[in-house]
């Protein structure tokens, strides 16, 4: 009879070996959103509500790439655990054309786009002109961007997340190298008591986004390259044609994950274009209290990623304690993490939020709605980490109906009753916003405490259902 899994301390070198070059990458690219934000919010409220007008658009985007990588990253992990490195190998080169296909696709949808996705967004007319402008060249270098994230997602599921660390921190200071050069014009500072004259194109608004594009490319290169060179999972010698024994597995887990970060983030968009509709303080507060929040996720999506590619190791092993002791050792720690990180963003959200605008209407909406989601940052990471574990072992089903629940019954719904019925303005929406996460904290644990999310569980829906793969896989091509 095995012992029951519990809190593992063997266990917390590995977690954060894999973690804590993920939360050094996400620290570094919030730090470079920090600084644009303040770099385009010296320009004024309207440049900022112009930037801020798109992202969720851009997360929109981003999140499919993410989706279809997950699909990978599971499937690669498993093949690891069990081990079967050439199988993995061929789903490294199985994502060089899933790269290619994708990101030319959605360049094509983007580009086709930009001009009428501000208008969708309800941007006041004044700004829409520029929102659209600053879209459509980030938008640009989308292939490069699918390179960079589908591939980093590959390189973390062969258990380096180094490398991804690496690449994204020149990625960041690339782009901000590029933004002290592009946003403002030639000038003449004051070094020391001396006058140094500084050069500058004073592109503004599209000066930020070409140095995000530049940044971009660079990243998709140097990831391609760095998968390529991979002494683990390199796919050079395999084949590009695809595989439907690979890229079946990989799309089973990917198209829940797809489908549920589509309505989510798509629900992002509707949530914030009725913000839009609020007027430019309110989406300069939104925007300015979303790049403040990012900071304190950092260490909930760090676990996540350790989470799904360790709990992919340990169910291709096919060894129940270990997976069960990963969920229960990584989710106190994300919890601990979450109410530190969560207290901090209780106490210093004012200073933070006047980093990035001098219009005290909008450093007093920021700060409020921020203390408000202070409170529920721990519960939002009960979630987060619970996914990972799902997203490791391939169960991305449950999580899409939870998210698409949450979201649209909650955050959407809410928010339109608020503020088209009630009359209510920004801090009604980030309630709703709120009560959307405490509803997936309690949908998730109780996935997680009735063993559901365990597929070596005899509790999971389908516990040792999923076909054995091949002993003996086809190798190089």
């Amino acid at each position: 009879m095995q012992r029951k899994g519990g809190f593992d301390r063997t266990m917390l070198h590995t977690i954060f070996t894999l973690a804590w070059p993920t939360m050094l990458e996400q620290l570094t690219q919030t730090a470079v959103q920090y600084i644009d934000t303040a770099m385009v919010g010296s320009l004024g409220t309207e440049a900022t509500a112009a930037v801020g007008a798109t992202t969720t658009v851009n997360w929109m985007f981003g999140s499919i790439v993410s989706a279809v990588g997950t699909g990978f990253l599971a499937f690669i992990a498993r093949q690891f655990g069990a081990g079967r490195p050439d199988r993995a190998r061929q789903a490294g080169a199985q994502a060089c054309t899933v790269v290619l296909l994708l990101g030319s696709l959605l360049t094509a949808i983007t580009m086709a786009l930009a001009r009428q996705i501000p208008v969708w967004m309800q941007v006041v007319p004044e700004i829409q002109d520029l929102a659209s402008r600053y879209f459509r060249i980030l938008y640009m270098p989308m292939l490069f961007r699918t390179a960079s994230i589908l591939f980093g997602m590959v390189l973390r599921s062969a258990r380096d997340s180094r490398t991804p660390m690496r690449i994204g921190l020149a990625v960041n200071g690339i782009n901000v190298v590029l933004n002290f050069f592009l946003i403002y014009p030639a000038r003449t500072v004051s070094l020391l008591g001396t006058d140094i004259r500084l050069p500058g194109a004073g592109l503004g608004v599209e000066g930020a986004a070409w140095a995000s594009a530049a940044a971009f490319v660079f990243g998709g290169i140097a990831m391609s390259v760095a998968l390529w060179r991979h002494p683990v999972i390199s796919p050079r010698g395999y084949s590009f044609r695809p595989n439907r024994e690979i890229l079946r597995p990989c799309f089973r887990v990917a198209l829940p994950n797809l489908a549920q970060r589509f309505a989510t983030t798509f629900g992002y968009v509707v949530f914030a274009s009725m913000i839009n509709r609020l007027g430019e303080v309110s989406t300069a507060a939104h925007t300015v209290a979303n790049t403040v929040e990012s900071l304190f996720y950092i260490p909930g999506y760090g676990m996540q990623s350790s989470a799904a590619t360790l709990s992919g190791n340990a169910y291709g092993a096919r060894d129940p304690k270990r997976l069960k002791n990963l969920g229960s050792t990584i989710l106190p720690l994300e919890i601990g993490l979450m109410i530190l990180s969560g207290s901090l963003l209780f106490i210093f959200a004012e200073p933070l939020v006047r980093l990035f605008s001098s219009n005290e209407e909008v450093i007093r909406l920021g700060t409020t709605v921020l203390r408000m989601v202070a409170v529920s940052e721990p519960f939002y990471g009960v979630p987060i980490v619970v996914e990972g574990l799902m997203q490791g072992v391939g169960k991305t089903v449950a999580p899409f109906v939870y998210n698409l629940i949450g979201m649209w019954a909650i955050r959407v719904a809410g928010t339109f009753v608020c503020t088209h019925f009630l009359g209510l303005g920004l801090v009604a929406a980030w309630g709703c916003m709120i009560a959307h996460n405490l509803l997936l904290a309690g949908f998730f644990t109780w996935h997680y405490l009735s063993g559901r999310w365990n597929p070596l569980s005899p509790k999971a829906d389908g516990a040792e259902a999923e076909k054995k793969e091949p002993a003996n896989p086809p190798g190089k091509t």
